[in-house]
């Protein structure tokens, strides 16, 4: 055979290559895609045949790059500009490589489909697991979704369940090879293991039952991939996130998802970093000041931008909805609308946290505290309970214009053992599989951490505040646990 001479290569073979992308990534180094070839030389393709970055491309999808990870965070941090989009494909990586791992272990606790099928629920799980995200993510379900009784997960799982639901059903193959004849994922499968709440008339197999942890526990690859995620784009430094070993030391038992005591210390190290990180970044003093502005106008804004409708009545009106598409018309309604007028009035508030020159509140006072334990009768402290006791213990009556805000980060489950979603211990000294020993490590951590702060409106109303306040918290009793429900 001369140098010149073609030599055929096994088509299948080289569709591995053609059939897969690389991605790069800065947390994993690169993420696998499946896209579907214009053109196999001896594969003979089916009608509908999808891949994963048909998904991707996917209007939904896109639109998730124009609402950023952290809802207002990004005003503070000025290196976090990343995306739901971004945080979907690494959620998507995160919850297949576990998916593969776990397989062996679920084959031997239930029935399952193919590796290749269950990698690819779970892989469509992280992908899809946010697309019912409004604009500045979870506030938007506080600040707007709470008064239909919905958040963005019903809204994903109604997509996943609609417009969706073709791509999910022409998918033939997950990144590590195709399915069998004759099995394909179910889109109730996907928009069932992104929520614990449950799919209208959808019964779970329980393979699928046994996963779900992976994608709704404490500490689950949503979680696993934005801790790490929005560490490095912050800037900031947290504790040991040993992803791959907190992974390798899971395994699926008939009565569901375990750790390995192995693997104890790296979920410990893992969740605390996530307690660090809702101390330092999500609730940070600065984040929450813009959050209390901006409760004040999001309503009102949304109602003007989508007419004030539950998003599930009227999705087209919705998929246009995103953090550029609302700072854009609150900016447009301050040149253009009417002075006076209801946008013109949102404007000047929207224009005074975008610009950062004269945000509203004023840091009075700040507090933290940690729970280990809820004993029967403890007094639970609300925002709307410390603002009447700093009411009263104003001097002279004075009337003050002032905010009570309290970020709580539940750290861990009250009760372990009760948690559908968590994880069992696995003990090798005796080879037994013990949730009161879940619950023994977990106590570990707080059952609550959270941050009290009092935010005046006027620079001269701080000093009254700082000591009304520090004066309402010392006689709280104990443990007293501050909560703004």
């Amino acid at each position: 055979m001369t140098s010149t001479e073609r030599r055929p290569i096994d088509p299948e073979f080289v569709s591995s290559y053609t059939r897969v992308n690389l991605v790069a990534d800065p947390i994993y180094g690169y993420v696998e895609i499946t896209k579907t070839p214009k053109s196999d030389v001896g594969v003979e393709r089916r009608a509908g045949l999808t891949a994963e970055q048909d998904l991707l491309d996917n209007r939904w999808l896109q639109r998730a790059r124009r609402i950023h990870q952290l809802q207002s965070a990004w005003w503070v941090f000025p290196a976090a500009e990343h995306s739901r989009f971004q945080h979907a494909v690494g959620a998507m990586h995160l919850a297949g490589e576990w998916a593969r791992h776990l397989y062996p272990s679920l084959r031997l606790a239930a029935e399952a489909p193919s590796e290749a099928v269950v990698e690819e629920t779970l892989r469509l799980g992280g992908l899809l697991h946010d697309i019912g995200h409004g604009p500045f993510g979870h506030f938007f379900d506080e600040q707007y979704l709470a008064q239909f009784g919905i958040t963005h997960e019903t809204i994903s799982q109604r997509l996943i369940l609609g417009e969706l639901a073709p791509l999910i059903d022409g998918l033939e193959a997950s990144p590590h090879g195709p399915f069998p004849p004759g099995e394909r994922v179910d889109p109730a499968w996907v928009a069932y293991v992104i929520s614990k709440v449950e799919v209208p008339g959808f019964v779970a197999p329980r393979w699928l039952e046994l996963l779900k942890p992976v994608l709704c526990g404490g500490f689950a690859a949503d979680n696993m991939d934005y801790v790490p995620r929005d560490a490095y784009a912050c800037g900031v430094s947290i504790g040991p996130v040993d992803v791959r070993r907190i992974i390798h030391y899971t395994f699926v038992s008939p009565e569901g998802l375990a750790l390995h005591q192995h693997g104890a210390e790296a979920m410990l190290l893992f969740l605390s970093s996530r307690m660090y990180l809702y101390n330092n970044l999500y609730h940070h003093r600065t984040v929450r000041r813009i959050d209390l502005h901006m409760r004040e106008i999001f309503r009102d804004t949304i109602a003007e931008l989508i007419g004030g409708q539950n998003p599930l009545d009227d999705l087209e009106a919705y998929v246009g909805l995103n953090d550029w598409h609302l700072l854009n018309e609150v900016d447009r309604w301050l040149r253009a609308e009417p002075d006076g007028s209801p946008r013109q009035r949102l404007a000047v508030e929207w224009a005074r946290i975008t610009g950062r020159q004269d945000l509203k509140w004023k840091l009075a006072y700040e507090a933290a505290f940690e729970y280990r334990r809820r004993a029967p009768g403890v007094f639970v402290l609300t925002a709307a309970e410390l603002r009447s006791r700093l009411e009263g213990q104003l001097l002279g009556g004075q009337s003050l214009e002032f905010e009570v805000d309290v970020a709580s980060l539940d750290a861990r489950p009250e009760d372990p053992a009760g948690d559908r979603y968590s994880a069992l211990l696995y003990d090798p000294l005796d080879g037994s599989l013990r949730p009161d020993a879940a619950a023994q490590l977990l106590a570990r951590l707080p059952l609550r951490n959270s941050l009290v702060r009092v935010f005046a409106l006027r620079d001269q109303d701080v000093p009254a505040l700082r000591r009304a306040a520090q004066a309402v918290i010392g006689d709280a009793p104990e443990p007293a646990m501050p909560t703004n429900t």
